[in-house]
C-alpha cells in the first residue's frame, strides 16, 4: 500500500490566525492549539497565582489558567465578535484600586471590558502573571506603550508568556502579495507593520526585535521560540496518516532544539518582571 501523499502547503496567509472556535481544524491547527496548550501548561507558576490575562478572548487561555487553580482577570475589548458572545459577558473594568482587593476566588475568571495598554482599574504591581497570548501585541501596533503597561501592573519577578507575529511571516505574505518594494525595506525597519489582503495590519517581529522591546520595558527574557519548529507539510503528513500521532508529535516539538529564534509564523517568548530598582 503506497504511502499517503503529502498535503500541498498552505498559503502563508492562510496560517496567519488560529481559526475560530466555530471553524473546522484542520491537522496542522490541532496540532497547533495542542502545543500552545502544553507550552502555557509548562509556563503557568506552580503555586496560586493572580493572572491577568490581554489574549483577547478568541483562545482558551484564561479558562487553562483557571483551571490550574489561578484567579485569573481576563481583559476583554469593548467591541467582542460574534465568537465571544453569550456567557463570555464582560464587565466594564473597575476603578483602579480594584487591583488592591482579594479579587475573585481561586480558579475562577473575572472578565473585563478594556485596552491592554491602558489598564487604569489597575493598581502597580498588583498581579503575579500576564498572558498575552494569540498575537495581541502584533495587534496592538504601539506595542511598546502596551508592554509598558502590563510591566506596570505585574509585580517585580512576576513572568509575561507572550506571542507575536515573526518577521518571516510577515516577509512571506509581503512577498505573496507581491510587494516588492516594501519587502526591499524590511532589513532597514525597526518597526515592520504588515497589511493583511482582509484590511487589517499587524506588526512583526525578528527575536532581537522583540528582546529589545521587553528589554526596555523592564522584562528580563527567559526565552523566544518559534510556536512551533515542525512545518504544517510535515504534521499534516503525519497526521494523515495516523490521527493517534499528535500526542508523540506535541512531546517531539516541545523537546525540539530551537538554532534560530526567528524561524516559524509565530513567535512565543516568556520574561520576568526585573526587579525595582
Amino acid at each position: 500500500m503506497p504511502p499517503p501523499a503529502t498535503p500541498p502547503e498552505r498559503s502563508i496567509s492562510s496560517l496567519r490566525d488560529d481559526p475560530g472556535p466555530s471553524e473546522d481544524l484542520g491537522p496542522y491547527w490541532t496540532f497547533y492549539r495542542a502545543v500552545a496548550a502544553a507550552q502555557l501548561r509548562r509556563w503557568l507558576p506552580e503555586r496560586r497565582a493572580r493572572v491577568l490575562d490581554v489574549s483577547g478572548g478568541r483562545t482558551p487561555t484564561a479558562a487553562r489558567a483557571a483551571a490550574a487553580g489561578h484567579t485569573v482577570i481576563e481583559v476583554l475589548p469593548a467591541a467582542p465578535g460574534p465568537d465571544r458572545a453569550g456567557p463570555r459577558a464582560a464587565a466594564p473594568g473597575r476603578p483602579r484600586s480594584a487591583g488592591r482587593g482579594p479579587g475573585p476566588r481561586p480558579g475562577a475568571v473575572h472578565r473585563v471590558i478594556g485596552d491592554p495598554s491602558s489598564l487604569e482599574f489597575l493598581a502597580d504591581a498588583c498581579v503575579d502573571a500576564v498572558i498575552a497570548e494569540d498575537r495581541v501585541l502584533s495587534r496592538h501596533l504601539a506595542a511598546e506603550a502596551t508592554v509598558a503597561e502590563l510591566a506596570r501592573v505585574l509585580r517585580p519577578g512576576g513572568r509575561m508568556l507572550l506571542s507575536v507575529d515573526s518577521l518571516m511571516l510577515g516577509m512571506a505574505i509581503l512577498a505573496e502579495q507581491n510587494h516588492w518594494a516594501h519587502l526591499s525595506d524590511v532589513p532597514r525597519a525597526e518597526v515592520v507593520l504588515v497589511p493583511w489582503p482582509d484590511g487589517t495590519i499587524t506588526r512583526c517581529f525578528w527575536s532581537e526585535q522583540l528582546r529589545e522591546l521587553l528589554t526596555e520595558a523592564g522584562f528580563e527574557v527567559e526565552w523566544i521560540r518559534p510556536r512551533t519548529v515542525l512545518s504544517p507539510s510535515t504534521v499534516e503528513h503525519v497526521l494523515t496518516a495516523d490521527e493517534r500521532a499528535l500526542g508523540r508529535l506535541v512531546r517531539t516539538e516541545l523537546a525540539a532544539s530551537v538554532d534560530d529564534e526567528s524561524v516559524g509564523v509565530h513567535l512565543v517568548a516568556s520574561a520576568v518582571r526585573a526587579p525595582c530598582r
